[in-house]
């Protein structure tokens, strides 16, 4: 960080005007260090959901919203996702560089060798409802983690955070799968070490004790890429949601559980969810022959229909993720012959008014990346109300990268956000019989 100019910041109410230092990073927007600004002043800042609010400095996820660019430590995400693996992700987002070959074997071994899970999580899995939401039993078993590994619990040692973070990685595929299976009323499929990490999921999910699962290899790199595309986003809700929970110095265990229950929000990872259910609508509604009169009832305001899984609020341009997804998906559809389907017609439908219809296209409402994944997803075979449990899987290693990277900060503090109180000023408490 960098410090070449400085802002000055004049006041109408008779407060002396202060400079403040402006640092200048590799790229990306300036930022005003106003940390002084309350000691010089006596005065805060009004952000409301922090627009233009930097809460930390990380070198881990750059995103240029108007270009249409993200990078993971650098590296364009488009190549990633077409050269890479999601384990390559994970140890580039947690070491700052892509593994050699004898690095990622490494890494690959110690984290196929932490899949399991303790036993005793199946008594826990078995307190919820079997229609429990798979992100209210995913909340609870990672929260739970806690209470298995005592020996990783401070955050403060790099060791025990190391340990963590390859525990966390290691068994989320599989606390997903078991929350899945509890639902259903399947048996547990434990991992398999000879497995990738993707195809184990794949396997843990869908297979069964009765016969031998075949990997599908188009839909597990199908799969592989979606855990690429969505380990990561910057400083997100979850994301610094995370940082702020792990900012008091909690376990890591509960500082992802946070990261876990903030993501289930429709506006955030429930997102795809949303989409997948704005589809089902539109089938239920009359199919693609009425889909003009739903796109009628999006373009009217006074409606309240949205159009989920378009446009973004980061993105000002195409998402770079959805242009990845979109070929991902369209693979899907081939190798299972879902082109024909229903739902998957309306989907294509929307996709094509979207991309040629001047409503859309002058406000750069674009499909998303959840509106492709949900596609994806809901082909594959995953049921929609798990599509969000599947995103935590994918972002809980950059949740740890994130978390790492504050506690190895210097400058870390635990979070404290200030407010503009409009409540009632001082008053005095009357006695009950006068008030």
């Amino acid at each position: 960080m960098s410090t070449e100019n400085k802002a000055t910041l004049s006041f109408t109410d008779g407060t002396p005007s202060v400079e403040f230092p402006i640092h200048k990073g590799t790229i990306g927007p300036d930022v005003i260090d106003i940390r002084k600004l309350y000691a010089s002043t006596g005065k805060f800042t009004y952000d409301p959901g922090f627009l233009s609010t930097a809460s930390c400095n990380s070198a881990i996820t750059y995103i240029d919203g108007d270009k249409g660019e993200l990078l993971y430590r650098g590296y364009p995400i488009e190549q990633l996702a077409q050269n890479c693996d999601f384990m390559e992700v994970c140890y580039l987002l947690l070491n700052g560089e892509l593994p050699n070959q004898a690095q990622k074997t490494e890494f690959d071994s110690r984290v196929t060798k932490h899949t399991m899970v303790n036993e005793q999580m199946n008594f826990f899995l078995r307190g919820f409802r079997r229609d429990a939401h798979p992100m209210a039993v995913m909340t609870g078993l990672v929260g739970g983690l806690s209470a298995f590994y005592p020996d990783s619990m401070n955050l403060m040692d790099p060791a025990q955070r190391e340990i963590s973070a390859i525990r966390l990685i290691a068994k989320m595929p599989t606390l997903v799968a078991m929350a899945y299976k509890y639902g259903v009323g399947s048996p547990n499929i434990y991992p398999q070490n000879k497995l990738s990490y993707t195809a184990n999921f794949m396997r843990m999910m869908f297979g069964n004790p009765c016969e031998e699962y075949e990997v599908n290899d188009v839909l597990v790199r199908a799969m592989d890429r979606i855990f690429i595309l969505h380990a990561d986003h910057e400083q997100n809700a979850s994301t610094s949601t995370v940082r702020l929970c792990a900012s008091s110095g909690t376990n890591p265990f509960a500082a992802i559980a946070a990261g876990v229950a903030c993501l289930w929000g429709p506006s955030h990872g429930g997102a795809n969810e949303a989409c997948l259910n704005m589809l089902s609508e539109i089938q239920a509604n009359g199919g693609v022959e009425k889909i003009g009169d739903f796109i009628n009832k999006v373009k009217d305001k006074e409606s309240g229909v949205r159009l989920m899984g378009f446009g973004h609020r980061v993105y000002k341009n195409y998402d770079p993720r959805a242009k990845l997804m979109r070929e991902t998906c369209h693979e899907v559809l081939n190798e299972l012959g879902l082109h024909d389907d229903p739902l998957f017609k309306i989907a294509m439908a929307l996709e094509k008014i979207a991309l040629e219809d001047e409503y859309f296209v002058s406000r750069k409402l674009y499909p998303n990346v959840d509106f492709y994944s949900g596609i994806v997803q809901k082909a594959i075979g995953i049921p929609v109300p798990l599509f969000t449990a599947i995103f935590a899987l994918a972002r809980t290693v950059g949740w740890i990268a994130q978390l790492n990277e504050m506690i190895a900060d210097p400058e870390y503090k635990i979070g404290r956000p200030r407010q503009l109180f409009n409540g009632a000023v001082h008053r005095d408490v009357k006695p009950i019989s006068s008030r």
